[in-house]
């Protein structure tokens, strides 16, 4: 159930992100149409993008909270990581354009930035709605650790900053008007917004990359460092436990999957092996709540037993087997044995 409803809230969330792409680039095209502004034109198109972004993120939370299947055993997570790593490469389109429109306007020292009333009007709203947005996302995907949502989060973070870039262009424009200044401090504040929008392709060039790192990291089943032995410490911990020689991790979407060995005493029974692989369970489950733990039980090795006795134990052991009343009857070869063995 609980798995259920956080699929829900990221599905809301997705669908809310959509929902506000769809207003934003609305409402800039008809004012644009309006006005005739080319710049709010532009910022349509941006959002055009923003809404191909956000309907590839919704498409891919809905797919991920699928249930697993026989083509799928692991599920369907891992249409997230695709979902993220796609938003990447837009962010990267974007980041292109950016520098390249903002060296092209730099060496040339054209700005396309006027004054306009509307236009600060409708990027006011689009911070507005953006930054609802954001909040939502951001806390969406820490609580689900939706790696799609958090891709969106910083997709449309980067649309803050180049609205509030924008609004430096118009607000610049008119310092511009209003000062009256000489030519060469005028044409200086007319690329202010130039400058910004460079600064912005560089930040978004570098969280891009990170998200791009961290995407492909997790659909080649990468972890983070140090997480196998935590996790080992944690398990070796239980008494009873003599140690774990094998421990896989791998990450779907949300969801984590963990694969371990661990070894126990030669003689435990099978209940007793049951328990201690539950307590596995519930050790690995207090540092990656919600994992999917699959434990395995091997019993310890021994090279030489200390008698007959031990030896007999060991073998019944690997069977799963518990025995008692075992006696070696006989003090001239052959030897018989007698003893009294434990089924369900």
């Amino acid at each position: 159930m609980m798995d259920l409803c956080g699929n829900d809230k990221k599905r809301r969330a997705a669908l809310t992100s959509f929902l506000s792409a769809f207003l934003l680039t609305f409402l800039k095209l008809i004012v644009g149409l309006a006005t005739n502004s080319l710049g709010l034109l532009s910022e349509a198109l941006h959002s055009g993008f923003d809404l191909i972004a956000a309907g590839l993120t919704w498409i891919a939370v809905v797919i991920a909270s699928h249930p697993a299947d026989e083509g799928h055993p692991f599920g369907h997570g891992k249409a997230e990581n695709l979902s993220a790593l796609a938003q990447t490469v837009f962010l990267l389109a974007t980041c292109a354009w950016i520098a390249y429109e903002g060296l092209t306007r730099l060496f040339s020292g054209a700005s396309t930035y006027h004054p306009s009333f509307y236009c600060v009007l409708i990027m006011l709203i689009s911070i507005g709605v953006d930054l609802n947005r954001v909040r939502i996302l951001k806390r969406v995907a820490r609580e689900e650790r939706s790696q799609a949502l958090e891709a969106d989060a910083l997709h449309f973070s980067t649309d803050l900053l180049s609205s509030g870039v924008v609004l430096l262009g118009v607000f610049s424009a008119w310092l511009a008007e209003f000062l009256k200044a000489p030519k060469e401090y005028t044409e200086l504040l007319a690329q202010a917004d130039t400058f910004a929008a460079l600064i912005v392709a560089v930040i978004i060039l570098v969280t891009s990359l990170r998200m791009v790192r961290s995407s492909v990291n997790a659909l080649m089943d990468g972890i983070p460092k140090g997480l196998l032995e935590k996790l080992t410490k944690e398990v070796e911990k239980l008494p009873g436990i003599k140690g774990v020689p094998k421990l896989r991790v791998r990450e779907s979407g949300a969801q984590t999957f963990v694969d371990l060995t661990v070894i126990v005493a030669h003689s435990l029974s099978l209940a007793s092996s049951h328990t201690l692989a539950h307590d596995a369970e519930n050790a690995i489950q207090t540092l990656i709540p919600k994992a999917d733990v699959t434990v395995h039980t091997e019993p310890e090795e021994k090279k030489e037993p200390d008698s007959p006795f031990a030896f007999v134990t060991l073998c019944a052991a690997r069977h799963g087997l518990h025995l008692h009343h075992v006696a070696i009857v006989g003090e001239e070869e052959p030897h018989y044995l007698e003893l009294h063995v434990e089924f369900p």
